[in-house]
């Protein structure tokens, strides 16, 4: 497995391409923006996109969907409960930021546990962790979580948006994130990355 870090859009978004390297099929996760960018790492690594997955339903983690989906191909998947933010500038933010933005319906909702095979070596289990927003995910593979905004370098995401609830995401991290390995790296949707074992000492929220 490889991991391709891009920082996109105008809030800075960690975009992330997770690829087989042997069979070169990718998920590309949370692509909110600077399309052109992402496209051209595809291209540029030879990859076949299987899946685009959105880790919640935010504007800034979603505003490249379309592009990369009709260059690719690929089908969308977003957590049910966050569905209808794809199709709405009011539920995504994208109205409060610059212009009201639709992404078209997901192709696939996803649930707690659901698995998403990549390839027949890559697979991304899904782990719902509501709080930032009704539907946010994470996404779990061997050594590796991509934590969308739940869970930050020594911090957590933002609760003050509609549908979100500090006590639901604190739960959320410590009953399904902090029970994983200490050494399971974590790739946020903002900032660097960090590890389970490294916010279970230093992360303020959570103590």
């Amino acid at each position: 497995m490889k991991i391709i870090s891009r920082e996109v859009g105008s809030l800075g978004t960690n975009c992330y391409i997770v690829f087989d390297e042997e069979t070169r099929e990718a998920a590309v996760i949370d692509p909110g923006g600077s399309a052109a960018e992402i496209l051209a790492v595809i291209g540029a690594e030879k990859l076949t996109v299987k899946y685009i997955i959105n880790t919640h339903g935010h504007a800034d983690h979603v505003m490249a969907n379309l592009r990369v989906k009709e260059a690719t191909g690929a089908p969308l998947l977003i957590h049910a409960a966050d569905a209808g933010m794809l199709t709405s500038g009011q539920l995504n933010l994208s109205a409060w930021i610059g212009g009201s933005v639709s992404c078209g319906p997901a192709d696939t909702l996803l649930n707690e546990g659901d698995v998403v095979k990549i390839s027949a070596n890559l697979a991304l289990t899904v782990i719902h962790t509501p709080g930032h927003t009704p539907g946010g995910i994470c996404l779990k593979t061997d050594g590796v979580l991509f934590s969308g905004d739940t869970l930050f370098a020594e911090s957590i995401g933002r609760t003050d948006f509609p549908g979100g609830s500090y006590s639901q995401l604190i739960n959320n991290i410590k009953e399904k994130l902090l029970i994983l390995d200490d050494g399971v790296k974590v790739y946020p949707g903002h900032g660097p990355a960090t590890s389970i074992g490294w916010e279970k000492k230093m992360n303020p929220f959570i103590q």
